[in-house]
């Protein structure tokens, strides 16, 4: 069984790698393929444009990583995970820190890699909601889709022409799915 401690000191003599801590086990990820990461990039860049600007909070990339509590009580943190794309509100981390935060993100977003399962992708969103956040989300390239995901409700599937709204996070913000999408150049 790892701790987030010895998570720490292996990224210090890795820092070249990028790790998880689940239930005491600590992930190697490996790198992204292109079209996920920019995916991941063009998101981030969409939703810091909204966010900055109306200070609602902060958006983070996939080397983020989030202290999360235990489901179960009496039990030390071994969860250290770190989503595609997170956004947490301005009033839940105020000043941010040279650190990982022990928080939940409110919104995180995952975007499937051609390696990744989506049953997988779905087990982490899951548990970043029971946890507490608002809202998962999961990107899916092969399908051209992105699923909404909210507790105790079934996802919202969302493709080509659709409107992604999060009034309750983002008020105002939507995008328009095929957006994302990475351009084809002539």
């Amino acid at each position: 069984m790892f701790t987030i401690a010895d998570l720490e000191q292996l990224q210090a003599e890795h820092p070249e790698w990028q790790m998880e801590l689940v239930d005491g086990s600590i992930l190697v990820m490996g790198p992204s393929d292109y079209i996920s990461e920019e995916i991941g990039a063009e998101l981030i860049r969409l939703l810091g444009n909204w966010v900055r600007p109306r200070k609602l909070g902060r958006v983070t990339g996939s080397s983020a990583g989030f202290i999360l509590p235990s489901l179960e009580t009496n039990h030390e943190k071994r969860n250290l995970r770190a989503p595609d794309v997170s956004f947490v509100r301005a009033d839940r981390l105020k000043t941010s820190k040279r650190d990982f935060v022990e928080l939940v993100p409110d919104l995180m977003v995952e975007i499937k890699s051609k390696s990744d399962r989506v049953k997988t992708l779905e087990e982490k969103i899951q548990l970043f909601l029971e946890l507490g956040c608002t809202v998962g989300i999961l990107i899916d390239p092969d399908e051209l889709i992105l699923k909404v995901y909210r507790l105790n409700q079934a996802p919202v599937i969302l493709q080509n022409n659709n409107k992604l709204t999060l009034p309750d996070l983002l008020p105002g913000w939507e995008l328009t799915i095929s957006e994302l999408w990475p351009p084809v150049f002539e």
